[in-house]
C-alpha cells in the first residue's frame, strides 16, 4: 500500500506521539518485571545507598535543584515511594534518551542500567529496609551546589564571562536579553569544554541562554564570524554542558566579544521556580582552554539547524509533526546533537540517509523529551557517526497540544512558531567536526580495525 506524503507523516506522528505515552507504562513494567525476580534481600546501606550517591545525590541536597533531599537513609525512606515511582518510569535522573534505539555510548549519560533500576524497586518493594549500617559507603566528595560541573575533572575554567546584570520580577510576560561583552582574550584559543551557568536562583528563570563570538571589523562594527557566526555554546533549562573532542578546536577567536542572547521567564518554571523578584541577575559563560599553540587537525563547530518542513502550528487538541534535512559537500563526524522546543515537544530523532545505497540509519531518538530538562546527547569518540560528503542528516521533532501532554496548561489555545515559552520552536543544536577525504578514510579505517580487534578478543 502506499501512502501519500501527508497521510506518511500524520502516521509516523502518530506512532511516535503513541511511543512517548506508552514510555511510562512500558518501563514500569520491565524494571517490575526485573525487580519481581530479585529474591535476595536489597538494603539501603549495601545496595541503594551507592546508587543515589553517585546519581541523585548531585541534584537532591541542601542547595540543590531538585525538589527534596535524598542525603541520608530517614530522607530516602520518607520519599521511597516516590523515588520508586520517578525511577521505574524512567524519568529520574532526567536523561531522556532512549535505550534501545541508536548509538547508546553517550558521555556524562545519566541514565539507570536496567539492574540498577530494578535494585530500587526491589529496595522499595521490600519495605525500604537500612540493612546493616556498617555497609553504608563513605559519604561523596560533592562539589558546592553553584560550582563548574566540569571543575572536578579540569579544575576552575580559564576564562568566565558574564553577561550584564538585569532585575527579572516575580510575574510577567517573557524577556528577552541581549548584551554584548568583550570576552578579555587576547590570542585565538581552543575550547576543552564549555558551560552555562546562571547565578543562583536564575536556574529556574533562564529559559535559554545562547552566546556567539563577534569581531570587530574594519569599521569598527561587530559582525558575525563565519556562516552562522562562531557559536561559543547553548545553554537551556537544564543542561549540563558541553565537551569538545580531542584533535579537533571549537575556536575562540583573538579579541572576541560574547554576544548573549537569554531568554527569561519572570517567576521561574520548574520545581524551584522562585517566584520572586532577582535582582542583578547574570549568567555566566565559562571556558576551559587547551593550551596555547594546541594542534589539532580540524575544526569544530556548534550550529542551530532548524527543521522547517511541516507546519509549527497546533490547533487545540491537536498535533504536528517537523522535519528538517541537511547535508555537507564534505564528511564530517557529528560529535553531539541536541533537539530544542518547548512544553509541547514530546519527541525527537536524529537519522543519516545514505544516497547511494537508499539506507537509512537512527542515530538517535528521545521518545520522552521534556523541557525542563535540555541534554547535549554527546557521543563517545569511537562511536561518533562519520558521514561521506552527500549523506543526509534527517531531524524530526513531534508536537502534542493534548490534554495527554502534561506540560499542556491549556489545550483549548492555537499554538504558533515564537520565542515565548508559550509558543514553540523547532530546531537542533548538532557539534560538527569538519574533515578531509583523507581524515574521513582513516577514521573508516581505525573503526574497522577496533572491530577486528573485538572480535579477535571474543574468539
Amino acid at each position: 500500500m502506499h501512502l501519500p506524503k501527508s497521510a506518511r507523516s500524520a502516521l509516523v506522528g502518530a506512532v511516535a506521539l503513541g511511543a512517548a505515552a506508552a514510555f511510562h507504562g512500558h518501563a514500569a513494567a520491565q524494571v517490575s518485571f526485573a525487580a519481581a525476580g530479585t529474591a535476595a534481600e536489597v538494603t539501603y546501606a549495601k545496595d541503594v545507598a551507592p546508587i543515589i550517591q553517585n546519581h541523585c545525590m548531585v541534584c537532591h541536597r541542601e542547595g540543590g535543584i531538585g525538589p527534596m533531599n535524598l542525603v541520608t537513609y530517614e530522607d530516602a525512606r520518607r520519599y521511597a515511594r516516590r523515588i520508586r515511582e520517578q525511577v521505574g518510569n524512567g524519568l529520574m535522573p532526567p536523561y531522556y534518551y532512549d535505550r534501545d534505539i541508536g548509538i547508546q555510548e553517550l558521555q556524562h549519560d545519566w541514565r539507570l542500567s536496567t539492574e540498577q533500576i530494578a535494585t530500587v524497586i526491589a529496595w522499595v518493594d521490600q519495605g525500604a529496609p537500612l540493612g546493616d549500617p556498617a555497609d553504608m559507603p563513605a559519604p561523596p566528595d560533592l562539589i558546592a551546589t553553584d560550582e563548574w560541573a566540569f571543575a572536578p575533572d579540569f579544575g576552575q575554567p580559564d576564562v568566565i564571562i558574564q553577561s550584564t546584570p538585569i532585575d527579572v520580577p516575580a510575574i510577567g510576560q517573557d524577556m528577552m536579553h541581549w548584551p554584548i561583552v568583550p570576552s578579555g582574550m587576547t590570542e585565538d584559543r581552543c575550547i576543552k569544554a564549555i558551560q552555562v551557568k546562571p547565578a543562583g536562583n536564575a536556574k529556574a528563570v533562564v529559559h535559554h541562554a545562547n552566546s556567539t563570538f563577534r569581531l570587530l571589523n574594519d569599521e569598527g562594527e561587530l559582525e558575525r564570524t563565519g556562516a552562522q557566526g562562531e557559536h561559543a555554546t547553548e545553554y537551556a533549562m537544564g543542561k549540563l554542558g558541553e565537551l569538545v573532542p580531542d584533535g579537533v578546536c571549537r575556536l575562540l577567536p583573538a579579541n572576541a566579544y560574547v554576544a548573549w542572547d537569554i531568554h527569561m521567564y519572570p517567576g521561574g518554571i520548574g520545581t524551584n521556580a522562585a517566584a520572586e523578584v532577582l535582582e542583578d541577575n547574570i549568567v555566566e559563560l565559562g571556558l576551559w582552554l587547551h593550551p596555547a599553540g594546541y594542534e589539532y587537525e580540524y575544526r569544530q563547530d556548534l550550529r542551530l539547524y532548524g527543521i522547517r518542513q511541516g507546519e509549527l502550528v497546533m490547533k487545540p487538541h491537536g498535533t504536528t509533526m517537523t522535519q528538517g534535512f541537511l547535508t555537507f559537500d564534505h564528511p564530517v563526524r557529528i560529535d553531539s546533537f541536541q533537539p530544542h522546543g518547548h512544553l509541547r515537544l514530546r519527541s525527537a530523532s536524529l537519522e543519516i540517509l545514505y544516497p547511494e545505497t537508499g539506507r537509512i540509519e537512527v542515530i538517535s531518538m528521545i521518545s520522552n523529551w521534556s523541557a525542563m530538562w535540555h541534554q547535549s546527547h554527546i557521543y563517545e569518540d569511537d562511536v561518533a557517526p562519520i558521514l561521506p560528503a552527500g549523506a543526509v542528516l534527517i531531524m524530526k521533532q513531534w508536537y502534542d497540544n493534548t490534554e495527554n501532554n502534561p506540560n499542556v496548561v491549556d489545550p483549548d489555545l492555537w499554538v504558533d512558531a515564537g520565542s515565548r515559552t508559550s509558543d514553540e520552536m523547532s530546531h537542533a543544536w548538532i557539534a560538527v567536526t569538519h574533515l578531509d577525504e583523507e581524515g574521513y578514510q582513516e577514521l573508516l579505517e581505525e573503526r574497522q580495525a577496533a572491530r577486528e580487534r573485538r572480535v579477535t578478543d571474543q574468539d
